[in-house]
């Protein structure tokens, strides 16, 4: 643990606040300092200032990495709050060994960011993201993880896509070749040949996403998906989340790289 709380000054004290997070990315700040985003179970995402932090010395920097889960004192500043403690709870060693799980988690970090207004609590996306990191650090398919991630965290913002039902006309899909809009959702061949936003969906693709829906990720972790299927997956549910973000996160493009 890492305690700079002497630092501050004793009338400030009573503005400590406690939280965990997830650190989702970092950038230096002066000579030594980082300005961080984290996740935080309390307080949603927030900016804060880990203060020397970049110096050889500091016992701070080995409690603050990216996609760790660490508890944190923060006191509050006049601009941006400040880390005073840092325990780290749980590193995922795993991951940080692996270039293409840590493509993933940088991926996810995007993601939330994008999704998130600063100081907003949200403990269920807290609970998905340090959910879905230790999956990965335990050697769960990464596709099938990132799916389910991103499945989920549109629910939660309001994006859930529809599988059942055709976004258009209303009717009920059949168990046939169907397509994926960008409008929300999955649309009949009728629909399909009258939107210019959609791409065609397999059967075996719709089945893949309902099992994501109903939380069924053990099943799904026993499907085999050829390379085609999870093309095809990727290119509707990740083209959806790029319609909601209204860009394609940066992110993106690095992890396509290196799972390629």
């Amino acid at each position: 643990m890492y305690d700079d709380s002497a630092t501050v000054p004793r009338k400030d004290r009573v503005r400590l606040y406690p939280a965990e997070g997830i650190v989702l990315r970092r950038r230096d700040l002066g000579e030594a300092d980082r300005i961080l985003t984290l996740f935080t179970d309390r307080h949603g995402k927030l900016s804060v200032v880990a203060k020397g932090v970049r110096r050889t010395q500091s016992r701070l920097a080995g409690h603050l990495e990216p996609f760790s889960r660490t508890s944190l004192l923060l006191a509050k500043g006049r601009n941006l709050d400040i880390v005073t403690q840092a325990v780290l709870i749980e590193p995922f060693q795993t991951l940080h060994q692996n270039e293409l799980l840590i493509a993933y988690a940088g991926y996810f970090a995007d993601l939330l960011d994008a999704f998130s207004a600063e100081g907003q609590e949200n403990r269920q996306c807290y609970e998905l993201l340090i959910t879905t990191l230790a999956r990965l650090d335990s050697g769960f398919d990464p596709f099938v993880t990132s799916t389910f991630f991103e499945f989920r965290l549109l629910t939660l913002m309001g994006f859930q896509p529809e599988l059942f039902k055709c976004i258009n006309c209303g009717e009920t899909l059949e168990p046939i070749e169907n397509g994926f809009s960008l409008a929300g959702g999955v649309v009949c061949p009728s629909c399909l040949a009258l939107d210019p936003r959609a791409q065609t969906l397999s059967l075996n693709a719709l089945k893949f996403l309902r099992l994501i829906e109903r939380d069924e990720l053990q099943v799904a972790l026993r499907l085999r998906l050829s390379d085609d299927l999870r093309a095809e997956i990727d290119r509707a549910l990740r083209g959806y989340v790029g319609f909601v973000l209204e860009r394609e996160p940066r992110s993106l493009a690095v992890l396509r790289t290196i799972a390629n």
